[in-house]
């Protein structure tokens, strides 16, 4: 898998503790997606597979924020912020000690499994496409 340096710098760029989670979260979705896509997109970074996008993470003001762009699907109580107009739910940390690596890697095979179509959302005019 090619790694995007940004990324690398854009971790290294979080303050104290959020580093290590943007580590964590970084190792994990790599290994465990390592036919897709990573880059930063929209000032974050996100990971891709056939150019959908899947699963990313951003800094914000509750904290390290892991977004699942079809997450609302995946039937998972811990993903608890939902998007209300599109298919996405995130989890926020800030600290590393939040992160479970067991339901992060549940979470991770779930986003290659349950997917809907946003890389062709302008062509259909908004509406979204259920993939898998």
């Amino acid at each position: 898998m090619k790694i995007d340096p940004e990324i690398l710098e854009y971790n290294r760029a979080q303050p104290g503790e959020y580093q290590q989670v943007c580590d964590i979260l970084f190792r994990e979705i790599s290994a465990n997606l390592p036919e897709a896509e990573n880059k930063i997109w929209h000032a974050h970074p996100v990971w891709f597979l056939d150019k959908n996008p899947i699963v990313g993470y951003s800094k914000q003001k509750k904290g390290i924020r892991l977004m699942f762009w079809s997450g609302a699907d995946f039937d998972e109580d811990d993903l608890s912020e939902r998007g209300k107009k599109f298919k996405d739910a995130s989890i926020f940390f800030t600290s590393v000690k939040q992160i479970n690596v067991d339901d992060l890697i549940r979470w991770i095979q779930k986003s290659r499994d349950i997917q809907w179509d946003y890389k062709n959302l302008v062509k259909r005019k908004g509406v979204l496409e259920r993939l898998k």
